[in-house]
C-alpha cells in the first residue's frame, strides 16, 4: 500500500484561516494536515511531521483560558512557522513580551524588513504590503531570536532563530492581501523547513487507487451519486480501482436542476464506464414535500426520504449480488477535508455533518465506509475529477445543496413552482456560461419567493408575478463569501430574460450580501 507523504501540521488556534493556511501549504506543492491546538507535543510527533506552522486565533495570549504553546514543541527539532496568534503565543511560550500597546492593525499594511539577512524574506522587496489583524504585539523578541520585520503598530512584526529554524510573522501570508505571502511561506516550507514541493494530485490518485484496492478487495461496493463534484470524483476514484465491482445509485428526487439527471446518466456513465441505477423518485419527493412551507422540515423530509429510497435500491443491489453469491460491504462517501476537520479537527472517527453524506442508513445495511477524498479540498477534488478525465461540465458544476431547489423556494414545493425556478436558473446559468464567467463565482443560487406577489406591467397589463434573486457569490471555500460583481450588462440580460421567458416572473433583484452576515443560501 502507497504510504501517504510526512505532513506539515497546521495547529488550528481557532483561526478562520486554518484551512486555508492549509491549502496554501499544499498550493506550494507540500503536503499539510490541520490538528486542533488542544493536540499534545507527542499526539503530533506521532504523526511524523516535516514541520509545524501555529495559525492565528481571536484569543489574547494573556487571557485566562487562553490557547497556550507547549514550550516542548520548539525543543523537538522540527522547523516552526507562528502566523498571527501563533506567533505571540510561539514568543510567550519562548519568553518573550506580548503586550496590548493600543496600536491596533487591521487590513493592509505597510511592512519593512529591518534585516537583509532575513531567511523568511530573502530576495523579498524592503518595503512591502502585509494583512493585519491584531491587538496585541510583540514587544520583545525571545532570546536567540531576530527581528527581521516591523510595521507601525508591531516593533516586532517578524522573527527568526536560523539555528533551530523557527520563525514567527504577525501579520497573515495565507491571505491573498499579503502581497509577498506565499512566497513568504514558500520560503519556510522549501528552504527553511527542507519540504521536497513533490506532494500533487496526481499522487492523490495513485496513493487512494492503492488503498482502495487494499480495503476492498474483491468486494462489492456502491455509492449514491448525487451528480455533485464530489460523490462524482469519489466514485471515479473507486471505479478506476475496482471497476464493476462498484454499483452507483442516482435518486433522482425531482428537485434538481435543468438537465442535471440527464448529465448523470449520459456524461458521468460515458467517462468512467460505471454501473449505474437510476431510481425515479420524484413523485414520492413531491407528495412528500406538499404545503411544507418551513425550510428545516424540507430538509428533513428530503433527507429522511432520500434515506428510504436509497435503502430500497440499496437493497435491491445488494439482492442481486446475492443471486451470485456475493455481499455489499463497502459504501463510497464523498467526504472532503473541511467536513473532517469542521466535524472534529480530524482526529479519529469524524462525524460528518448529515448533508454531506448518507447518514442514518439502517443497522441492516451495515456498510464500511471508503472515503477517497477525505484529505482533499474542493479545489484539489477539481484537479483530480479532470485527471481522472470527468467531462468539465461535471468537475466545474457550482456546489449544489442536497435538498436542490426545494431551499431556493421560499415557500412550499410543487410542480408549477418547481418548473418556474428551473427555467430562471437555466437562462442564469446559460447567460453566466456564455460569459465566460462560471469560474469567476463559487456559487450561483437563483431564489424564487414563492410566497410574494410583485406588481409588474407586461403587455399593456398590470401583472402580480413572483420576484426571482438572483445570488452569485464569490469564496474561495464557502466559510466567508462576498457577492460577485458581475458586469452590469450581463445582469441586465439575465433578468430581461426571465422577465421575457419565464411565465409568472415579473421582477428580478441581485442579492449583494456578503458571508457572513447573510449565508449563502436563502433557507
Amino acid at each position: 500500500m502507497t504510504q501517504a507523504p510526512r505532513p506539515v501540521l497546521v495547529v488550528d488556534f481557532g483561526a478562520q484561516y486554518a484551512q486555508l493556511i492549509a491549502r496554501r501549504v499544499r498550493e506550494a506543492n507540500v503536503y499539510s494536515e490541520i490538528v486542533p491546538h488542544t493536540a499534545s507535543v507527542a499526539q503530533m510527533l506521532a504523526r511524523d511531521p516535516v514541520a509545524i506552522v501555529l495559525s492565528g486565533g481571536p484569543s489574547s495570549v494573556y487571557a485566562d483560558g487562553a490557547p497556550r504553546v507547549d514550550p516542548g514543541l520548539f525543543s523537538a527539532g522540527l522547523p516552526v512557522f507562528g502566523i498571527c496568534y501563533g506567533f505571540q503565543a510561539m514568543a510567550q511560550a519562548l519568553g518573550g513580551t506580548v503586550e496590548r500597546t493600543g496600536l491596533s492593525e487591521f487590513g493592509g499594511t505597510p511592512l519593512t524588513v529591518v534585516d537583509s539577512d532575513a531567511r523568511l524574506f530573502g530576495g523579498l522587496p524592503r518595503e512591502q504590503s502585509v494583512w493585519m489583524s491584531h491587538g496585541d504585539s510583540v514587544t520583545v523578541a525571545p532570546d536567540g531570536f531576530v527581528v527581521t520585520a516591523r510595521s507601525a503598530g508591531a516593533p516586532v512584526a517578524a522573527f527568526e532563530d536560523p539555528a533551530r529554524r523557527l520563525v514567527g510573522v504577525q501579520f497573515h501570508p495565507e491571505v491573498i492581501h499579503s502581497e509577498h505571502g506565499q512566497r513568504i511561506l514558500e520560503r519556510f516550507l522549501h528552504d527553511i523547513a527542507d519540504c521536497a514541493p513533490s506532494w500533487t494530485t496526481s499522487g492523490v490518485i495513485d496513493e487512494q487507487v492503492s488503498a482502495i484496492k487494499d480495503q476492498v478487495g474483491d468486494g462489492l461496493v456502491i455509492c449514491a451519486l448525487s451528480g455533485g463534484v464530489d460523490s462524482a470524483v469519489a466514485a471515479a476514484l473507486v471505479q478506476r480501482a475496482v471497476g464493476d465491482q462498484l454499483t452507483c445509485v442516482f435518486v433522482d428526487h425531482g428537485l434538481l436542476r435543468a438537465g442535471e439527471a440527464e448529465q448523470v446518466e449520459r456524461d458521468f456513465v460515458a467517462a468512467t464506464g460505471v454501473r449505474l441505477v437510476v431510481v425515479d423518485a420524484q413523485e414520492r419527493f413531491l407528495t412528500a414535500l406538499a404545503g411544507v412551507e418551513d425550510p428545516e422540515q424540507k430538509r428533513k423530509i428530503i433527507g429522511h426520504e432520500f434515506i428510504r429510497v436509497f435503502e430500497d435500491a440499496a437493497r435491491a443491489v445488494v439482492a442481486e449480488a446475492g443471486q451470485h453469491g456475493k455481499s455489499i460491504d463497502f459504501l463510497v462517501q464523498g467526504t472532503l477535508y473541511p467536513d473532517v476537520v469542521e466535524s472534529g479537527g480530524g482526529t479519529g472517527t469524524a462525524n460528518i455533518k448529515s448533508h454531506h453524506n448518507v447518514g442514518g442508513l439502517p443497522d441492516d445495511l451495515a456498510f464500511t465506509l471508503v472515503e477517497p477524498l477525505r484529505t482533499l479540498f474542493k479545489d484539489e477534488v477539481r484537479q483530480v475529477g479532470l485527471e481522472l478525465g470527468l467531462p468539465p461540465e461535471i468537475v466545474w458544476r457550482h456546489p449544489f445543496p442536497g435538498p436542490g431547489l426545494a431551499i431556493r423556494i421560499v415557500g412550499a414545493v410543487d410542480p408549477d413552482r418547481l418548473r418556474i425556478l428551473r427555467a430562471a436558473d437555466a437562462i442564469a446559468r446559460e447567460e453566466l456560461t456564455a460569459a465566460g464567467l462560471d469560474r469567476d463565482v463559487w456559487q450561483f443560487p437563483v431564489v424564487l419567493l414563492a410566497d410574494v406577489r410583485s406588481v409588474g406591467v407586461q403587455g399593456d397589463g398590470r401583472t402580480y408575478g413572483h420576484p426571482i434573486v438572483l445570488r452569485p457569490v464569490s469564496s474561495e471555500d464557502a466559510m466567508t463569501a462576498d457577492w460577485s460583481r458581475l458586469p452590469c450588462d450581463l445582469i441586465a440580460r439575465i433578468s430581461t430574460r426571465i422577465t421575457n421567458e419565464v411565465r409568472d416572473v415579473n421582477r428580478v433583484v441581485l442579492d449583494v450580501t456578503s458571508k457572513p452576515p447573510g449565508t449563502i443560501e436563502w433557507e
